[in-house]
């Protein structure tokens, strides 16, 4: 058999399998050092932040978001919630971008200035 067809995809003792290390997706750090990757090269390519507002399929709801910050996994989860606090509110982050309920763009421009990041408004 060749090494292609008998690479384990699940397990049912320990759940999805990683197709590169071979260990199970709860042991597995490629899906990190991928991340990690793409979010420098990212930051390379494009040194800015991007603070906007949406409401658009939030049900009129305004979010503020921040966008192209050069940080992955639990770096990002980190900044998040330090800058929720600084809001006082709730948010999340999704596929990379930071979702903060409510509009605080001019403090989360402040805030991340202060942390040495250069900074655009987008939106209205």
């Amino acid at each position: 058999m060749s090494r292609d067809t008998d690479r384990t995809v699940y397990s049912s003792e320990q759940g999805r399998m990683c197709p590169r290390c071979r260990k199970p997706h709860s042991r597995c750090k490629c899906g990190e050092k991928i991340a990690a990757r793409a979010a420098a090269i990212d930051a390379s390519r494009n040194p800015f932040v991007y603070v906007g507002r949406e409401s658009k399929g939030r049900k009129g709801k305004t979010v503020t978001t921040v966008e192209g910050l050069p940080l992955a996994g639990d770096e990002l989860k980190q900044l998040s919630g330090e800058l929720k606090r600084r809001c006082g509110t709730g948010g999340a982050v999704k596929d990379g971008v930071v979702e903060i309920q409510g509009d605080h763009r001019d403090v989360l421009v402040a805030e991340l200035e202060s942390r040495g990041y250069k900074v655009k408004r987008r939106g209205g």
